[in-house]
This record gives structure tokens, sequence and C-alpha cells, in this order.
């Protein structure tokens, strides 16, 4: 062989190499330097390593890519191949995942909640892949407290208060309808500004999430019993996981198991930081009478009954039943 061809033909594997590498470009909304943003980066890298450079992710962080629902708009259209969405979107896509997300139905008890999870997951990633995304892992955001700018002694004192709804959300939406109360429908970028300029007075969120996105900053009170569980989910296009090989997929959800136990690690300890970050700033803690907690699941119940058969399945709905059930006996 000449030299020449020699040369020519490592140049065409070269070429043909880089050719076959895939990128796959993920919006996410967690900020730079964030225990999670920094355990994705090393995920990331990790699945450029172990796959010789075949896949790399791209992470475009702190909704540099727009909200969620913008995320999930790019991935339809081929722009983004992927991206970390949480209760509302997921529920676009998948509306099983919301049963998760049922108020009152945890106690504030997020082991619980995680337990529900990993015995639902099978039938939610099903879900998924049946509507064109592969769940490379779900994480637990956390228990969702309500905080406001006004004292709420008691589920009572929340009417008339003007408190923020995601945009477009079913689950919420059913929540304030069913407590009569009144919402105000906002994307959630909107959310800080909102509360600054008095267009909403109260919001809802896991800990860790109210801090990140600076909403303690605009609260005076925070209710200490949680209203739900919150979970998300880092979902995949199957038109791109397709191009990659057996081989490769099989390394990626491997890692991505890995990274995901440690995501959820690290938020059960910046949730407990953030709560305790968040008292010690003059937020105040509020417990609404035990009568108010008991009343929230003849709310629950109601919920279910508008949203079974609606938003989630009357199949996912038994499976989680079923699950409480078999825990609790």
């Amino acid at each position: 062989m000449t030299k020449k061809l020699f040369y020519f033909l490592c140049c065409f594997f070269m070429l043909n190499t880089h050719a076959m590498a895939l990128e796959l470009k993920i919006g996410v909304l967690a900020p730079e330097g964030t225990n999670w943003a920094n355990n994705m980066r090393e995920m990331a890298n990790k699945i450029k390593q172990e796959t010789n450079g075949a896949v790399t992710l791209r992470i475009y962080f702190g909704g540099a890519q727009g909200d969620e629902p913008d995320v999930l708009r790019k991935i339809r259209i081929g722009q983004l191949q992927g991206g970390v969405f949480t209760g509302k979107t997921l529920g676009d896509i998948n509306g099983d995942v919301r049963v998760l997300e049922i108020p009152f139905t945890f106690e504030g008890d997020r082991a619980k909640g995680w337990n529900a999870v990993e015995a639902l997951s099978g039938q939610l990633n099903q879900g998924f892949t049946e509507r064109g995304f592969v769940n490379l892992g779900f994480f637990e955001l956390g228990m969702v407290y309500f905080v406001s700018q006004k004292e709420n002694p008691n589920l009572r004192s929340l009417q008339g208060l003007k408190i923020w709804q995601w945009e477009g959300d079913q689950l919420v939406s059913t929540m304030i309808d069913t407590m009569g109360l009144v919402s105000v429908p906002l994307p959630l970028p909107d959310v800080l500004s909102s509360l600054s300029t008095g267009i909403i007075e109260a919001a809802y969120g896991p800990p860790l999430g109210i801090l990140s996105l600076q909403w303690n900053t605009r609260v005076n009170y925070l209710v200490d019993f949680p209203i739900a569980y919150s979970v998300g989910a880092m979902l995949v296009d199957q038109r791109s996981w397709r191009r990659i090989s057996e081989e490769n997929r099989e390394k990626i959800l491997n890692i991505s198991n890995e990274y995901m136990a440690k995501i959820n690690k690290a938020n059960i300890q910046d949730n407990q930081d953030a709560l305790t970050a968040m008292k010690s700033s003059g937020v105040k803690f509020l417990s609404f009478p035990e009568g108010d907690i008991e009343h929230g699941h003849t709310y629950r119940q109601k919920m279910i009954e508008k949203l079974r058969g609606k938003l989630f399945s009357k199949e996912i709905y038994q499976a989680l039943n079923s699950h409480l059930e078999a825990k609790s006996e």
C-alpha cells in the first residue's frame, strides 16, 4: 500500500467516524453551579468517554432554550433531541406521570413518594415509549410547599389569594377549582417578576426550586406541610435514540442510572438545606390545623374523580392505589 493511499484511507476513516458521531442537545431549566448541573456535566463527560465519542451530550442549562414547553416544541421539530422535564410538561407527554403528583397523596413522606415512582416506573416508561420518547431516568424534585406574601394560618385563608398556576397545568387548575381558590396562569419564568409586581401573591414548589429561582426573596411565609410530591425525568427523542448502537444505548442507560441516583441524593440534601436557608432568611413557617390536613384528603378524592380517565388513566391510578394499599398493610 502506498503512503498516499494509506493517508487517504486514514482520513476517510476519521471523517466517517466523525460523521457517525451523534450529538444530543438537551434543554434544562436547572441553573449552572447547582449540584444538579454539576452531576449532569459529569454524566455527559462519562457518556462521551464510555462511547469513545460516538455519543455526546450538549446540555443547555438555566432555561437557555426556553421554558419546558419551548424545549418540548424544539424536540418535536428536531432542534433539540432531549430535555429534563417536570410535572406539567411530563404530563403533556404522558399524563399518567401526574398520578404521582395528586395533592395530599403521600402526607409529606418523600420516601413514600419515591417508592411509588419505582413501583410504577415500568408502566410509565412504556407510556413514554408509546409517545416517542426514551426515559433516561426519573429523579425526585421533592415535596411541594406553598409559599405566600400573606399569612395563611388555615386552608380557608387561601381563598381570594392570587396563586400562580403553571400555564396549562390541568392538575393544578383542577386543585384550584376544587378548593375554590383563585389562580393566575403564567409561564414558570414569569413567577419571580409577577411576585415582585403583585400580579401573584403566592406560588408553590419544592424548596430547592423556590430557592434556586429566588422566589424566597419575594415571599414571607411557607406552609410547613407539603401539599404534593414532584418528580422529573430526562427524556430523549426516539428518532435520535434509534441512531445509537445497541451497545452504546446500554452504556448510556447504565451511566444515566448511576448519575440519576447521585442527582436524587443531592436533591434530598439540597431540599433540606433550602428549607433551613429560607427559615434563616426570615421566611416564617406556618402550620395548618390538623382538621385542615384531614380535609385535604376530601379534596384529593374530588380531584381524582375529575382527572381519572382524563389526565391520567384508570389503569395507572389503580396501580398506584394497589401499591399504597400494599405498603399500608
